[in-house]
């Protein structure tokens, strides 16, 4: 299968840091590689409702949820672009993966078997110099991936506050240019054990 690498920017901001981390990086895919880019600020998905005890699970087939499913179900990557917003995750990711529970459960599209095998990414600009704050999206994102079975590249962690404070963040700028260009392992909980 032909990579296809869907990046998903959840900022509220466009241009923000954590865009500008993740297109640095994109810049190193090699030409033949798709890359798809959506803004949840720009393509935003209504409140979450958990149907999950209900029958009528219905493929979403226009609008956002529509775009961003058809879109997830097409990549190979998939790269989460949030900010670190109260050591975790935008509110606009969280809704996107709070979909992801809805699309577990929609006929039809196999959604865990789909994504198992793929990758899940994340790209992160936090304020804070300490990097253990992110933690909390980190484990979000393993912990999505472990579930769906995908691979798990890791985080790429950049530092900055004010826009395009990233681009004086010399280790991230370096890390970005060989990020996706690292073997991803099978995303593991971090009580499995070897």
């Amino acid at each position: 299968m032909t990579r296809r690498f869907l990046f998903v920017l959840g900022s509220s901001r466009t241009e923000g840091n954590t865009e500008l981390l993740a297109r640095r990086a994109a810049e190193q895919l090699p030409p033949d590689v798709e890359q798809q880019w959506i803004s949840l600020a720009e393509h935003p998905l209504p409140d979450f409702v958990d149907l999950r005890h209900d029958s009528d699970h219905l493929r979403p087939v226009d609008g956002n949820a529509g775009l961003l499913l058809d879109a997830t179900l097409a990549a190979t990557d998939i790269v989460i672009a949030s900010p670190l917003y109260w050591y975790s995750v935008s509110a606009h990711t969280k809704r996107y993966l709070d979909y992801w529970s809805g699309w577990l459960r929609t006929p039809g599209i196999d959604f865990k078997a789909t994504l198992a095998g793929r990758t899940l990414w994340g790209v992160t600009v936090l304020a804070d110099r300490e990097q253990v704050v992110a933690d909390p999206l980190i484990g979000t994102l393993n912990n999505s991936a472990a579930y769906l079975r995908m691979r798990f590249g890791g985080v790429l962690l950049g530092n900055g506050s004010k826009a395009g404070d990233v681009l004086h963040d010399s280790e991230a700028l370096a890390e970005a240019k060989t990020f996706f260009a690292r073997q991803a392992p099978l995303a593991r909980f971090q009580f499995e054990s070897d």
